[in-house]
């Protein structure tokens, strides 16, 4: 046997071993499972038919990521960027449409919603954004429309009355700073008073919103009693606070600060979990300050896997999802975010963390 091999095979017994002593949730909704755009291992992302599968497929939150149109109004996209999500490029009437924008320090070239009336948007069919990977659901390429804030609330509303349970709404505030120097709006005053409107308004209210910026955040503390929550990368600085980075506010004392206006932190994986699988201080130390932990994302595809838990070469093979669930579980996160909710909400009921 190879070294590397030796390696691998050596990591995954003590993965093995560390799942086999995990203790059984005392709480059967812990950890929340979050429908990562919808169930967009599924469904083409931030599409009505993505929130509605992960919705039948047992998720407690979905997560809309909001974008403003030309004419202010909220729509879902994971970026303002819709070059890969949609079939703009097949359309000729917007070919002189396309831009260069520098988006949050990063130069990007596509068709991007502010240059878009909603009427506009709504001639456009969302299209799958990692075909290679997903190539099942290319099948659904050209049946949805972008969906508005509005239309997913009245999607809730709609499968809370069939379902008789809660469904939680976990919108993310996307390019504050850029929509509000690009346009003159400001998001965290559009979002608000939807959400208030559709009955969201309290602390134990369903919602949490989440931001990478801070100042949002902060501005959205005065206004709201809903819950907030600040997102982490394991790398990199807020677009708003390039002078603080993400691993100083990952500290004790960074935490600290954060629980002052936010009730939860949204983390990359990479703070959660060490290199070998083995928990890192995070959670321990955002439980301390008060903050709920909620990781992303949680996704079946090899290509987002840890190396060690691949199953093979091919990036569309299915890795070691119950493994890496099992990890985050036992690290003590209070929520996942996961492209494949149904998986998730099976894995959780069962406790069955093995591969």
């Amino acid at each position: 046997m190879v070294p590397a091999m030796k390696q691998l095979t050596l990591l995954l017994a003590a993965i093995a071993a560390a799942l086999f002593a995990l203790p059984a949730a005392a709480d059967p909704a812990v950890p929340l499972i979050i429908g990562h755009r919808g169930a967009s291992g599924e469904r083409p992302e931030h599409t009505l038919a993505s929130y509605e599968r992960a919705i039948d497929e047992g998720a407690d939150y979905i997560e809309p990521d909001l974008v403003f149109t030309s004419d202010g109004v909220l729509v879902a996209r994971h970026e303002n960027d819709i070059s890969g999500t949609t079939d703009v490029a097949d359309h000729p009437e917007f070919a002189d449409r396309k831009a260069t924008r520098l988006i949050d320090g990063q130069e990007v070239t596509g068709w991007f919603t502010e240059d878009f009336t909603l009427a506009e948007l709504k001639t456009l069919r969302a299209k799958e954004r990692l075909p290679a990977i997903r190539p099942d659901n290319t099948a659904y390429d050209g049946q949805f429309e972008v969906p508005t804030l509005a239309e997913i609330l009245a999607l809730v509303k709609r499968k809370e009355a069939e379902t008789g349970r809660r469904i939680g709404i976990y919108p993310e505030m996307k390019h504050v700073m850029y929509f509000k120097a690009a346009l003159g709006r400001d998001m965290v005053a559009a979002l608000l008073p939807q959400l208030a409107a559709a009955g969201y308004a309290e602390h134990g209210d369903p919602v949490f919103i989440q931001c990478f910026e801070i100042d949002p955040l902060l501005r959205a503390r005065q206004h709201t009693k809903l819950k907030l929550v600040q997102l982490m990368e394991a790398e990199g600085s807020p677009a708003d606070r390039p002078d603080l980075t993400y691993a100083e506010m990952a500290t004790p004392q960074g935490l600290a600060l954060v629980a002052t206006y936010a009730d939860a932190v949204g983390a990359d994986m990479r703070l959660i979990l060490q290199p070998d699988g083995t928990p890192s201080a995070f959670v321990g130390d955002a439980h301390a300050a008060g903050l709920q932990v909620h990781a992303w994302t949680l996704r079946r595809e090899n290509a987002f896997m840890p190396p060690a838990l691949r199953s093979n070469d091919n990036p569309s093979g299915v890795g070691g999802f119950p493994v890496l669930m099992g990890l985050l579980v036992k690290a003590g996160v209070d929520g996942i975010f996961t492209d494949h909710p149904g998986a998730a909400v099976l894995l959780r009921a069962s406790g069955d963390y093995q591969p």
